[in-house]
């Protein structure tokens, strides 16, 4: 068997369940194309196997990508999950904020996003770590990650910042400010899974921020702009 394909789990058969009562014509179609992708990649579909052979091969932490040049795993280490239950709720966290996002955006912007976002958290990842390695524990230089949910806390603050202002409802019953809600979930996923990678999802919030309160939108729209903000300024150069 190839040593990376996977089988199918409880995880799968949910994730497909989700899709299935949200209606495979309500997911447009990078978010829809971005899941797909993800599974294959879980399943080893194909040639896949061959540059996902394992957690540990694309796992990204600062040693790899800063003393041995292996850029690759900026990438590759977003998109592969280490097991059914990971993937499945990372794709449904994942498509409920890019059915919002890509609708706003619409799909060549949103698919430059996840492009840009994918690889500007894996480097505040490193970045990060290093610095917590200077400072504190060199531990950090060798933390390795996988997963697509620091790209998923980047667009957390995105959902966050264009929903109305208000407030949401942590677990149910805990009030947090709408624009807050993204630091509160960081608290509480590591009370709930200690061995998630914290300084991989603060990594993704700093990047949302940057969209949104710093430099990075201007310079991404200075190549790439948003098809409604477009089409703004077709109409008043009309």
């Amino acid at each position: 068997m190839n040593p990376g394909r996977r089988r199918g789990g409880l995880g799968l058969f949910l994730l497909a369940t989700q899709i299935i009562n949200i209606g495979i014509d309500n997911i447009p179609p990078v978010t829809l194309a971005s899941v797909a992708l993800q599974v294959a990649i879980f399943l080893g579909l194909g040639d896949l196997g061959r540059w996902f052979y394992s957690a540990q091969s694309v796992c990204i932490n600062s040693f790899k990508v800063w003393y041995q040049s292996q850029w690759n795993v900026l990438i590759l280490s977003a998109l592969y999950h280490a097991d059914d239950f990971h993937l499945y709720y990372n794709m449904v966290s994942f498509l409920w904020k890019g059915r919002i996002l890509e609708r706003k955006f619409k799909s060549v912007y949103f698919a430059y996003l996840l492009a840009v976002f994918t690889i500007l958290t894996s480097i505040m990842y490193v970045g990060i770590n290093m610095l917590l390695a200077r400072i504190s524990d060199e531990s950090y230089l060798l933390q390795c990650a996988v997963g697509f949910s620091g790209v998923i806390f980047a667009l957390k603050v995105l959902v966050s910042y264009y929903s109305p202002p208000g407030q949401q409802l942590l677990m149910g019953f805990i009030p947090v400010p709408s624009r807050m809600i993204f630091w509160a979930e960081l608290i509480l996923i590591q009370f709930i899974t200690p061995n998630a990678s914290f300084t991989g999802h603060l990594a993704g919030i700093l990047v949302g921020l940057l969209y949104i309160k710093g430099p990075l939108k201007m310079i991404m729209d200075s190549f790439i702009q948003p098809a409604g903000q477009l089409e703004s300024i077709l109409q008043n150069v009309a």
